[in-house]
């Protein structure tokens, strides 16, 4: 099995959407520092995948993460290809 199979098997479009949505949040309307981002839609993504599957087993665990983790490479992508600067917060 290549990696590309697995990735097919393992990613969970729905959770995904999820995860990216709760990222943009945390992001914008939170104050916390933006490194925390990734392990939160993790977190996210495993309980999101373990509901949507209704069990807890590793193979929907790691489904979770990886989707969780993808979330934030495709938020990293999208910013890198269409040049989007990050725009600075002003801290209240």
């Amino acid at each position: 099995m290549d990696i590309v199979t697995i990735l097919q098997e393992m990613l969970m479009p729905v959770v995904m959407i999820g995860c990216f949505v709760v990222g943009y949040v945390v992001k914008n309307f939170m104050p916390t520092d933006t490194k925390w981002i990734p392990l939160f839609v993790t977190i996210v993504g495993i309980v999101l995948a373990c509901w949507i599957n209704m069990s807890i087993d590793p193979t929907t665990i790691v489904a979770g993460a990886i989707s969780g983790i993808a979330s934030t490479g495709v938020h990293q992508l999208i910013k890198e290809t269409l040049g989007i600067k990050a725009t600075k917060r002003v801290k209240k």
